[in-house]
């Protein structure tokens, strides 16, 4: 279409509604808030229609077109993008866009069609459901280990240098159990990041020790170049959540994805259930 006709056939929609869609300019045009929620909500009707289409035309085999996925950095690079070739290949036809970033984003705001998110879910509003969970874990390093000694009981982690993720301020208070007995410590911060990726390298670089899911070490427990202590204690376990924006039709895409996602996690959480 021509500009002209684009100009008259926007007019006529502002007209319709009774809002200002476009905020105008001798040099640009800019979307109001009306227009930008219009924007989006009018994208995903069209998807949503286009599925149906599909569907009505038995190709909802053949997934097509855009999937925006938001996850964690972490996690995404240890368990997530590894593992996707079986999910390319099963579904040529999609193309994944994956947000990988460890603050919590606004999934409508940013046009996101599903996301992972791990630990305690602060927004009750949320269309979500826990995919798997895994333990957490003392870590550090075996350098760090020799060096500064290796902490027998929860109150030994007083005298260790903690590195910590995510926090505001200072450390956290964690809560260690075994059998009846439950104590409760808090690690001090002496490294502190925004990211778990800060984590992972100040523990592999024997800065200190850490809390931290078996996700986020998996490979180095196992190739033992990170140890795990305090086995006999045991810490609250940090759950995955699989999230949707609400108010909003879950897509064939992105239910295909998760449904793909949780066998696989599921696998590697549990190696023994495979086949």
């Amino acid at each position: 279409m021509g500009q002209p006709a684009v100009s008259k056939t926007i007019a006529n929609l502002e007209d319709r509604l009774g809002v200002r869609l476009l905020t105008r300019s001798t040099r640009k045009l800019s979307p109001t808030e009306a227009g930008m929620a219009f924007y989006e909500r009018a994208l995903r009707a069209i998807g949503e229609a286009n599925e149906a289409e599909a569907a009505a035309q038995g190709a909802g085999a053949g997934l097509e077109g855009r999937l925006r996925i938001s996850v964690p950095v972490t996690f995404s690079r240890l368990h997530l993008v590894p593992k996707l070739g079986p999910f390319l290949d099963a579904h040529p036809k999609v193309q994944l866009d994956l947000m990988m970033d460890d603050r919590i984003v606004d999934l409508v705001a940013e046009n996101i069609d599903v996301a992972l998110r791990l630990g305690v879910l602060t927004d009750s509003a949320l269309k979500a459901r826990k995919l798997a969970q895994a333990e957490r874990l003392v870590v550090a390093s075996p350098a760090y280990l020799a060096r500064r000694g290796v902490p027998r009981t929860p109150v030994d982690l007083l005298d260790h240098d903690g590195i910590v993720y995510g926090q505001s301020s200072g450390g956290e208070e964690w809560l260690f159990r075994r059998g009846t007995s439950e104590t409760s410590v808090y690690l001090k911060a002496r490294l502190k990041f925004s990211a778990a990726e800060g984590v992972r390298e100040a523990v592999l670089a024997g800065q200190g020790i850490a809390i931290a899911s078996g996700w986020m070490f998996a490979p180095e427990l196992k190739s033992r170049e990170v140890a795990s202590v305090l086995g006999e204690w045991t810490l609250p376990p940090i759950d995955l959540w699989v999230i949707y924006p609400s108010g909003r039709l879950t897509s064939a895409k992105a239910r295909a994805f998760i449904k793909w996602f949780e066998k696989t996690i599921g696998e590697a959480t549990h190696p023994e259930k495979r086949g």
